[in-house]
């Protein structure tokens, strides 16, 4: 290919056109400075000539002007011509030559706010449809396929981050680097697929009916076509097990502060697969109760509870939670609902962990904890009082995707399908426990049972074929004492044997679902055992 020197000269033009306008004044200026000719369209024109600057309007190089209240301004030859075009190669140049058009070096296009006019339409006052149509960009999106297109040319940015690294080349070599060039044209496709995919989301939300005056998007919960967007956050050491490989994707609508995935450790290692996927447990536990009411610690072995504890502190709370299975809590996971606090912190640095995930960490637990340097510490918050309808879930299957709605707290939920089945009805305390051992049980994968008292979790039956053998496990298990304690089903006993087998160690009261067709010979055997026993009509498994 000839070097630029050899052909004939072209102006060097950059065509600005955006909506976010940050930091475009002076990157518009440095390329002026540089001998960049600048064209550009409506509003941007207007605050770049605003600031001084010398701009050639669109209408000026296409020789017709806007039209059709803006929606048709740069869809004209004279402008993707000269984004498509390489003007080193005399096939391109000749023709546009003939056809007056000169080459575009720079691009710089941000789209129309479509996801913030979404954002509103999903708000109880809506927008007006019209608003929400005219949002749509089209000759954005189309300037920066074409630009990201011919990357070998033209510069294109979407995002004003870039403006710097873009002004430093050119005024440094005079051009920008291919490197770059590719690095931008790749982030002008992720940008404009993930437009794409908020307005298909958006517009299916709408529904059926063609949208008019004013509108409000109704999420649904499961679209006719899933559109997903998830930006790598970064490729972890392996997956679950050493030959597997693993990245960790992150949503890019949620905020750093609400984002798991986003998260980085205040110290330790890097965050591995597994230790993710207990981190993510932790936190969703230890955030079933409402730090404002009480401290809650959850420790986490391969994703399930080892131990789970309330307490007026976060140090009370944590001993609770220890002493259910202090064996299982060495290199575990621990979830806690508030900050961690320098006295917590110093009765965990006795014990191996592999990571600690807390809303805020204080400056003495940072210092008491600094010293176990492999110990990973994650600042993030899973309790969240606003969030009445939690994301859906998303399992992956050969071939496919499983969308599923969160199995949402149910702690706080008052007495709606809490039903006394029994005779005897729980004391208060038994109904503290059994609301408390509800909460928890829903962590444990299935078959689960736990045996618990008010605030403490005392043995876990984890992941068994049946439910008996899940009573039996947490019994093989328990280290404390399973006397006048309560027991918490994911799911309906299918026979009496199991409440038979929790009464036999002590527990004195029940709560489960309920529906099985063995319901009433339950309730006989809690009756003939002085049990109390709750139904709650909803279940727990947990796959």
């Amino acid at each position: 290919m000839p070097s630029r020197a050899s052909i004939p000269p072209a102006p060097r033009r950059a065509l600005l056109s955006v909506s976010d306008k940050t930091g475009l004044e002076d990157f518009a200026r440095r390329l002026q400075a540089l001998g960049f000719e600048l064209v550009s369209t409506g509003g941007t024109a207007r605050a770049l000539r605003q600031a001084g600057l010398e701009v050639r309007d669109v209408a000026e190089v296409t020789g017709f002007p806007e039209m059709l209240e803006g929606r048709v301004k740069t869809l004209h030859p004279s402008i993707h011509g000269g984004l498509l075009g390489r003007w080193l190669e005399a096939s391109h140049r000749q023709p546009m030559e003939q056809h007056g058009i000169s080459p575009i070096d720079v691009l710089v296009v941000n789209l129309y706010p479509f996801e913030a006019v979404a954002a509103r339409a999903a708000t109880t006052a809506g927008v007006e449809a019209g608003e929400l149509i005219e949002n749509i960009d089209i000759g954005g999106p189309a300037m920066l396929r074409s630009g990201a297109k011919n990357f070998e040319s033209v510069a294109v940015l979407t995002d004003p981050a870039d403006y710097a690294t873009v002004a430093g080349e050119l005024e440094g070599s005079g051009s920008v680097s291919a490197a770059t060039r590719w690095r931008l044209a790749q982030k002008v496709f992720v940008r404009t697929a993930a437009y794409d995919t908020a307005i298909a989301t958006t517009l299916a939300e709408l529904g059926a009916e063609v949208p008019a005056g004013r509108v409000r998007v109704e999420a649904e919960a499961f679209p006719a076509r899933l559109h997903l967007d998830a930006v790598r956050e970064r490729v972890l050491r392996y997956g679950e097990n050493p030959h597997q490989r693993a990245a960790v994707y992150a949503d890019p609508a949620m905020s750093n502060g609400r984002s798991l995935a986003r998260a980085q450790p205040l110290q330790g290692k890097e965050l591995s697969f597994n230790n993710l996927v207990d981190l993510e447990a932790a936190a969703q536990l230890a955030g079933e109760f409402d730090p404002a009411a009480t401290a809650a610690v959850a420790i986490i072995k391969h994703t399930n509870p080892a131990g789970c504890g309330l307490g007026g502190s976060v140090r009370e709370a944590y001993a609770r939670a220890l002493a259910c299975d202090p064996l299982s809590a060495f290199g575990s996971v621990i979830g806690i609902n508030r900050e961690l606090d320098g006295d917590a912190a110093e009765a965990m640095a006795g014990l191996f962990v592999e990571c600690i995930v807390a809303p805020s960490f204080s400056p003495a637990a940072l210092e008491r904890l600094h010293k176990k340097k492999n110990l990973r510490l994650v600042a993030y918050d899973a309790y969240d009082a606003t969030q009445a309808t939690p994301s859906p879930r998303l399992t992956t299957i050969s071939g496919g995707w499983l969308l599923q709605d969160a199995d949402s707290s149910l702690y706080a939920a008052g007495d709606e399908g809490w039903r006394v089945v029994t005779q005897r009805r729980p004391t208060a305390a038994e109904e503290d426990g059994l609301r408390f051992g509800w909460a928890v049980v829903k962590h444990v994968k299935s078959n689960a049972v736990l045996f618990a008292r008010p605030g403490q979790i005392l043995a876990v039956g984890a992941g068994q074929m049946s439910r008996v053998d899940a009573v039996r496990v947490a019994v093989l298990k328990a280290q404390l004492p399973l006397q006048a304690s309560v027991l918490a089903s994911d799911a309906f006993f299918p026979f009496p044997d199991g409440i038979e087998a929790a009464a036999a160690e002590g527990a004195t009261a029940i709560v489960q679902p309920g529906g099985s067709v063995q319901d009433s010979a339950c309730i006989t055997a809690c009756d003939r055992l002085g049990l109390a026993m709750v139904f709650t009509g909803t279940r727990h498994f947990k796959h």
